[in-house]
């Protein structure tokens, strides 16, 4: 069986995982303690980093966007890189976006400081990092919900690996409660959008243990 392993509230982990789910690939989830730098899973990945993707000849894939760059590749149907060289632009612009200028304004100020830092054993939140965290998700929200009020989705005509991306990170968020909605009706219309769809099923039947999410997270009309 293929095997994806992963943490269940890393963003570049349910990318992954939703690009499996739209792509119908059937795999294995098998959640990696990264901080314990298991031997085995070192030598999968010298990096430590999750998410790691194990197909059934024994291929190893690390990296998210290696990762779904190969699943485009190997596994075509279900595209989801677009189809002319403007459209796979531009979905690769708004996975960066997501994957990098988001992460670091938004995704790591937040989860980061109030979730992965104490699992890691490395000391209390930061007040700054919050701060600029929430600070950052209102600027974010309102390009996302101008990209959705000027677009059927976010890179365009159709549903792409940017929907994705932009998904993954904030439905941590979301699990964690720190998504003010409110900031932003375009962006939850968007996200309402894309949470409904069967490939977010089972991100929204997620739970971590000691951690449940706000009432909303898994309702589909908000």
């Amino acid at each position: 069986m293929r095997i994806l392993y992963h943490l269940p509230l890393s963003p570049f982990c349910r990318k992954v995982r939703l690009a499996l789910q739209e792509k119908r690939i059937p795999f294995e989830l098998r959640a990696e303690r990264i901080w314990e730098r298991r031997e085995e899973f070192m030598a999968m990945n010298p990096a430590g980093t999750v998410p790691v993707l194990q197909e059934e000849n024994g291929l190893v894939l690390a990296d998210s966007y290696a990762i779904c760059e190969y699943l485009e590749e190997a596994y075509p149907d279900a595209p989801l890189l677009g189809r002319t060289h403007a459209e796979r632009a531009e979905v690769r612009r708004l996975v960066a976006w997501f994957d990098g200028k988001f992460s670091k304004e938004v995704t790591q100020n937040l989860l980061y400081e109030k979730q992965l830092k104490r699992m890691m054993g490395r000391g209390n939140p930061d007040a700054g990092a919050l701060r600029a965290g929430y600070a950052n998700l209102k600027p974010h929200l309102e390009y996302l919900g101008w990209l959705h009020e000027t677009r059927a989705w976010l890179a365009g005509a159709q549903f792409s690996l940017a929907d994705l991306a932009a998904a993954a990170h904030l439905s941590v968020l979301d699990y964690i409660g720190d998504v003010d909605w409110t900031l932003n009706e375009a962006a939850k219309d968007w996200y309402a959008r894309v949470k409904s769809r069967p490939s977010f099923r089972p991100i929204l039947a997620d739970r971590v243990s000691g951690l449940l999410p706000p009432e909303h997270y898994d309702n589909l009309d908000f």
